[in-house]
């Protein structure tokens, strides 16, 4: 029974896994159940064995994809400086590996003009992903409150998605190849400004605390 039970756990576990590689590589709209399952050599018959409905499978592959690239920028930012985090992770996703791989990139570029037709509960999981992605980025902008912070993680991410959209769509390397740099110069300048805030409050800080200490007058 014990066996049964793993046997289904991890066939499911493969079919997400497939599914949201074809996903990103061909869209929402364009794998049926039967694609679904011939990703992973099973019959369309047993589906519904592990799913409730096409849409259910969608929302939760679309979702292990979101989670692929938010443990990707956490192993790029883990160990490194604060100020270069940022740097780390725009590199990589404004990058030509990251353009001519859909399969295995963020889900983002791949999916988020076919979640937004999709029905409630995709865009639900889909939002929740995001807000996890937005925190991930929030958290290196040290200096900065919470929600200037998760105002600066959006405009990065948003900037990105756009950037790599737009590479991906444009015949010609050169313009393709022009957009990601455009991308990677726009997130430089606003995390020139971010570290031009932090180092500003920092120094206000520093004035007040100065103010604040008594003055020691001669004896």
């Amino acid at each position: 029974m014990r066996y049964v039970k793993d046997h289904k756990r991890q066939t499911r576990d493969r079919i997400v896994e497939n599914a949201s590689y074809g996903l990103r590589k061909k869209g929402a709209e364009a794998l049926s159940v039967v694609d679904f399952m011939q990703l992973v050599g099973l019959t369309h018959g047993g589906f519904y064995n592990y799913f409730a409905s096409r849409a259910a499978l969608v929302a939760e592959a679309t979702g292990f994809a979101m989670d692929q690239t938010i443990e990707r920028w956490k192993r790029l930012t883990n160990g490194s400086a604060v100020p270069t985090c940022v740097d780390a992770i725009v590199a990589d996703y404004l990058s030509p590996r990251h353009r001519d791989d859909p399969t295995h990139g963020c889900a983002l570029p791949a999916l988020a003009a076919d979640i937004g037709r999709s029905e409630a509960r995709a865009r639900r999981s889909f939002e929740r992903k995001l807000d996890q992605m937005v925190d991930v980025l929030a958290e290196l902008n040290s200096g900065a409150s919470s929600q200037e912070a998760r105002q600066i993680a959006t405009g990065i991410i948003s900037t990105m998605v756009g950037s790599i959209l737009l590479a991906r769509a444009v015949n010609s390397k050169a313009a393709s190849d022009h957009i990601l740099g455009a991308g990677r110069e726009i997130v430089g300048e606003l995390g020139a400004r971010r570290s031009d805030r932090a180092a500003s409050s920092l120094v206000r800080k520093n004035d007040r605390d100065g103010a604040s200490a008594p003055h020691r007058g001669a004896r």
